[in-house]
């Protein structure tokens, strides 16, 4: 008989690390050049004044300023600051 028991096999044990997508900065908040605004796949919002967009839909701040949204929250811009 068998002194241990047999292990056999398990299809399960892994799992992916989140992505942390989503909005990062909120309309009111205040940004600094080069923040990003929010991370996405695909288009969900589009970037407005003073916003860019990376390779992988990312968008980011361009200005320092105070960032809206408009066109029914699907378009985030940044407004500058009075000087």
């Amino acid at each position: 008989m068998a002194h241990k028991k047999g292990q056999g096999s398990t299809r399960n044990g892994r799992d992916s690390n989140a992505q942390r997508r989503g909005i990062k900065k909120f309309g009111g908040e205040h940004v600094a050049p080069g923040n990003i605004l929010l991370r996405q796949v695909g288009t969900k919002w589009r970037p407005g004044r003073n916003v860019g967009m990376g390779n992988d839909f990312t968008i980011y701040s361009l200005i320092e300023g105070n960032v809206y949204f408009d066109q029914e929250g699907r378009r985030i811009n940044v407004q500058p600051l009075a000087s």
